[in-house]
């Protein structure tokens, strides 16, 4: 994390401060929007910790939630709240109603100035620098009307800005109508929001509304909240990461799948397989990622389809023995489960890991991506920065994508193909009674590949590339004419 600048504070909570260019500006006003259970109270007591770290007196004033509350949402994230001044006005609830009831004022304005004066009361003796305000659905009810509401929340800025105060309002949006009031006044404002898919875990996720004089990071950026606080995902942004661009490829060292593609995968490229189940995918990715460590590129793989043994099994099938290479790291797998992860957290997985040296970044599949995504029509655009960000840094992407179908025509839930710089496709076809496969080349940008329909075979004896299918016609239908010598076809050893 970086250091507090003069001018703003940190947040504590880092991908927080990178989407605000370096934390809150200081002394003002912030208003905090979310649906009760969001995540309001949780990032408060982390904004107040950190200031306490940073040795700045701070304030939490509660007029809704009680301490015995907010000292169990603390212990539940390992904190201590000791050091930090906690004000419970909600217990003051009853003796504003008896004293309301004897005064020829209208109850509310009884209530709401002797509400107004224990906070500044308390404020006087804390002299804090950083204030937490919880919730203005309670200083609403108390002010009655609109007008007297907005009064007291400019009186509320005025005075708190003129000492120096930092100060987070949370508001639970309670409020049918929209509390534009406070997001009018307010220096800032944060919205967090909790989605509920039909299945799977729920998706929050928060945008900055508004921040004055600061170049802040736009759009919807995932959170997550877990035992230790919350943790922000900053929506990838590739441009912002340039470095020079390192040539070279990776070739696997069988010569038919390197002659189709002209000799490999080029660095900094984004590259697609697609074929139906069972065409032998994950056999060429298991490929491609042992040739990488053996020649000492770092490989990540993100599996949403199988499990890390299965993963194992399959490489050792094909006589490529990976165990020592994730030992050492040098291929890592991540098992992902597409119902309990966000795009945001997957993009965040993957710009962590090709910032440390990643050069080969695999996901298997982009069907289990799509599963991750709550809503589809994005999913193009996550993968396109997501590409783009990993060619910054000179690495390959290897994009899997199942097609629904078995032979014949076939379709895919998505088309990415456009976002590929290569794409290899992947047929099952018959011939003299047997299903086979076979792969093609359909799309390079960068240098030349064959056109030819290559036969593809895996078994025991590995990954092995046939000559061209020069004698068929109709390979890519499923069902394709035969006219030539069968003894020229790959056969079982």
């Amino acid at each position: 994390m970086s250091a507090e600048s003069p001018t703003s504070c940190l947040t504590g909570i880092e991908g927080l401060d990178h989407i605000l260019s370096g934390g809150l500006p200081r002394n003002r006003f912030y208003l905090i929007l979310g649906d009760p259970g969001v995540g309001k109270t949780t990032l408060s007591i982390q904004f107040l910790l950190e200031g306490k770290r940073c040795g700045e007196r701070t304030l939490y004033i509660t007029l809704s939630e009680t301490r015995d509350e907010l000292v169990g949402v603390a212990n539940s994230h390992g904190w201590s709240l000791d050091g930090i001044d906690i004000i419970e006005l909600s217990a003051t609830e009853r003796h504003l109603g008896e004293s309301s009831e004897s005064t020829l004022f209208h109850p509310e304005e009884v209530e709401l100035n002797e509400t107004t004066r224990m906070i500044l009361d308390q404020v006087e003796r804390v002299q804090p620098q950083r204030i937490v305000l919880d919730s203005l659905s309670e200083l609403r009810l108390l002010a009655g009307n609109a007008l007297r509401y907005r009064r007291q929340l400019l009186g509320f800025k005025h005075y708190f800005t003129g000492r120096g105060s930092t100060v987070l309002l949370l508001d639970d949006g309670t409020d049918l109508s929209g509390d534009l009031d406070a997001q009018s006044i307010a220096h800032g404002v944060l919205s967090l929001q909790n989605l509920a898919p039909g299945y799977g875990s729920e998706r929050r996720r928060l945008r900055i509304q508004k921040l004055r004089g600061v170049n802040f990071r736009g759009g919807y950026h995932d959170f997550l909240i877990r035992r230790g606080g919350i943790e922000v995902f900053p929506r990838l942004v590739a441009a912002e990461d340039r470095h020079e661009l390192h040539q070279g490829q990776l070739s696997t060292g069988l010569p038919g799948l390197d002659s189709l593609l002209g000799g490999g995968l080029n660095a900094g490229t984004s590259n697609l397989l697609i074929g139906p189940a069972g065409a032998g995918k994950s056999v060429l990715a298991t490929t491609y990622a042992y040739a990488a460590a053996l020649e000492g590129r770092t490989v990540e793989i993100f599996s949403f389809d199988e499990t890390r043994a299965l993963f194992l099994a399959r490489a050792a099938l094909i006589g490529a023995e990976l165990s020592t290479y994730i030992e050492n790291d040098t291929i890592h797998v991540t098992q992902v489960d597409p119902s309990e992860i966000t795009p945001g957290e997957l993009a965040d997985r993957v710009r962590t890991r090709v910032r440390e040296g990643v050069r080969l970044v695999i996901i298997d599949s982009i069907n289990g991506y799509l599963a991750a995504m709550p809503e589809e029509r994005h999913l193009t655009l996550h993968l396109r920065e997501l590409c783009a960000f990993c060619s910054a840094h000179s690495a390959i992407t290897l994009l899997l994508a199942e097609q629904q179908g078995l032979v014949g025509q076939m379709q895919m839930p998505i088309d990415i193909t456009y976002l590929a710089d290569t794409v290899i496709l992947l047929r099952h076809f018959e011939v003299l009674g047997e299903i086979r496969q076979a792969i093609s080349v359909m799309k390079k940008r960068a240098g030349a590949h064959e056109r030819f329909i290559r036969e593809l075979r895996i078994d025991s004896q590995g990954v092995r590339i046939g000559e061209p299918l020069v004698e068929f016609h109709g390979v890519l239908s499923g069902t394709p004419f035969f006219h030539g010598d069968a003894s020229k076809m790959i056969h079982q050893r």
